[in-house]
């Protein structure tokens, strides 16, 4: 029964979409409205600022983290918080409260992995901002730590289940970046500070 209740509440968690909450309360537009019209940081960032957009990032983030924590505080075995870390993260990408219409999911991957592993996350982090900084492109940078976070997971947190999760994490990531893979091959992707 605690195992089922979770993972329930991991979804449930993850289907809060910090992007529509903070635009909502700093008054600004519907993400979903605005720009590339996804619940995300990066677009918050583009129109609502920085202010709006940390405040965006840190509510994703802290949608994949709690779930894990609170698992793992539980003592449940690993192939549970893997499925709350799953259950949190389809939240994000499609939540219940949200018309099943979500966000990319980077943000809450990666507080998925910083529950998992610090230096897990510390990698991730390092690749995307090195990324980042060299091209300037959010997606990029998204794209390059997605298709390296099964690789960190195998050499840093060399599990069987978190391997799994990771793979799967960064199969989705992938799927729901295709317009963003579309637009970097043919050189129309936006640069952050856009």
């Amino acid at each position: 029964m605690l195992d089922i209740a979770l993972v329930v509440f991991a979804y449930l968690l993850g289907s809060l979409s910090a992007a529509i909450i903070t635009c909502k309360l700093m008054g600004l537009p519907d993400p979903r409205s605005e720009g590339s019209r996804n619940p995300g940081a990066t677009n918050v960032l583009r129109y609502g600022g920085k202010k709006a957009a940390a405040v965006t990032l840190f509510g994703d983030m802290l949608k994949g983290l709690l779930p894990v924590l609170l698992a793992q505080l539980a003592g449940v075995a690993d192939s549970v918080v893997a499925a709350a870390a799953m259950a949190a993260f389809l939240g994000h990408l499609y939540p219940v409260f949200f018309g099943f219409h979500g966000g990319k999911g980077v943000a809450t991957a990666m507080g998925v992995f910083l529950g998992l592993s610090w230096p897990l996350a510390l990698a991730l982090l390092a690749t995307w901002l090195v990324t980042a900084k060299l091209f300037k492109v959010s997606s990029l940078a998204a794209l390059t730590a997605t298709v390296l976070a099964p690789v960190y997971t195998w050499v840093l947190l060399p599990n069987r289940i978190y391997i799994i999760l990771s793979l799967v994490m960064s199969l989705l990531l992938l799927w729901r970046h295709r317009s963003n893979i579309q637009r970097l091959m043919n050189g129309a992707e936006g640069k952050i500070s856009q």
